[in-house]
């Protein structure tokens, strides 16, 4: 098998995370509405995007100093932390209650724990992407329950500007990255493009495909080629030596990584409109799904197969951009499609 079989595969498994993630959220959106894990009390408050915007920005610094006086142990200890907690919330929603002490899901607080356990003690790629479908499957849809579409849509559109602005300008993503990678925590989702690999034998940014944003949930940018190292041609062409190289170069990499906050903040916007929307839905056993949400879905994959494409070229771009933009333009054409106008789709 080459490496250009190798590594479409790899962004075939890619999709299938992106959609456990989404179909999870979904699947969690009744339960944590029944158990009142709503996190704010008016979900159509616009603040409610401004608040959580800041809290990225304060999380953002934070992660920075960790890394300057080299105490990064901190992250990885509340990256566990939330993810053990997370583990939690998805757990006790799904697992029978077959054996409780008190009102405690015994199976579920086990699962729980050994979540925390393996990524503290054995964090190879597998332990990585189960939690992180798990993780952002319980986030995305603690937070659509929690969005309205109006704040849910702002929130997309400010964190897909702020993601290129950190991406492309200022470019601090990129000393966060250098650090996360070896934390081996579900930050990223790892994709092997190779049987042999072993994420605890390597996970460098080196080896890295994708730049991506930051969520509330520690997700962190992880960096591609050097942007110095992609060059057009005097006359224009795309076939330059430089982005000839970067691209083999790409093809040839062990694994591809994409950051978990890349799926999750899309699917806000899936399940906020599952939530919210009672229009066109769509009768799916076990989870809660309309038009306007598979619009959603749609659009966030489309989103991340054109990133894909980009990164395969050998170049580093910023996720979110693509995603939310995707995800929004998709939602608002099946909101449509449901009967709704413009302005109520956009929560007015």
């Amino acid at each position: 098998m080459n490496h250009r079989t190798r590594v479409l595969l790899a962004v075939g498994v890619t999709v299938v995370l992106f959609l456990g993630v989404q179909f999870g959220a979904l699947a969690l959106i009744e339960p944590f509405h029944e158990s009142e894990r709503q996190a704010v009390e008016n979900p159509d408050d616009p603040t409610n995007s401004v608040v959580y915007f800041a809290i990225i920005l304060v999380a953002t610094a934070f992660m920075l100093v960790t890394f300057k006086y080299d105490v990064e142990w901190l992250i990885k200890a509340l990256i566990i932390g939330v993810s053990v907690m997370l583990a939690w919330f998805v757990f006790a929603e799904l697992v029978p209650p077959v054996a409780t002490v008190g009102s405690v899901n015994v199976i579920a607080a086990l699962g729980a724990i050994a979540v925390g356990a393996g990524l503290l003690f054995y964090p190879e790629w597998y332990v990585i992407d189960s939690t992180g479908v798990i993780m952002g499957a319980g986030a995305a849809a603690l937070f659509g329950i929690s969005f309205g579409l109006l704040p849910a849509i702002l929130l997309l559109a400010v964190l897909a500007i702020y993601d290129a602005i950190s991406v492309y300008r200022t470019e601090h993503m990129l000393d966060l990255a250098e650090g996360v990678m070896d934390l081996k925590i579900p930050v990223v989702l790892v994709i092997p493009t190779s049987l042999s690999f072993s994420y605890l034998e390597s996970g460098s940014t080196d080896d890295v495909l994708d730049d991506t944003t930051a969520s509330s949930d520690g997700d962190e940018p992880v960096p591609s080629t050097d942007p110095d190292s992609v060059a057009a041609d005097a006359d224009g062409s795309d076939d330059s030596p430089d982005e000839s190289a970067a691209e083999a170069d790409a093809l040839e990499r062990d694994a591809l990584f994409i950051g978990l906050g890349d799926a999750v903040i899309p699917t806000i916007l899936v399940a906020s409109a599952a939530y919210f929307l009672d229009v066109g839905t769509i009768s799916v056993p076990g989870i809660a799904l309309n038009l306007p949400a598979l619009g959603a879905i749609i659009g966030t994959i489309a989103g991340l197969l054109v990133l894909m494409h980009m990164v395969l070229k050998g170049k580093p771009h910023a996720g979110l951009p693509l995603l939310n933009g995707g995800a929004i333009g998709g939602y608002l054409l099946g909101a449509i499609a449901s009967g709704l106008s413009l302005a109520t789709a956009l929560g007015f």
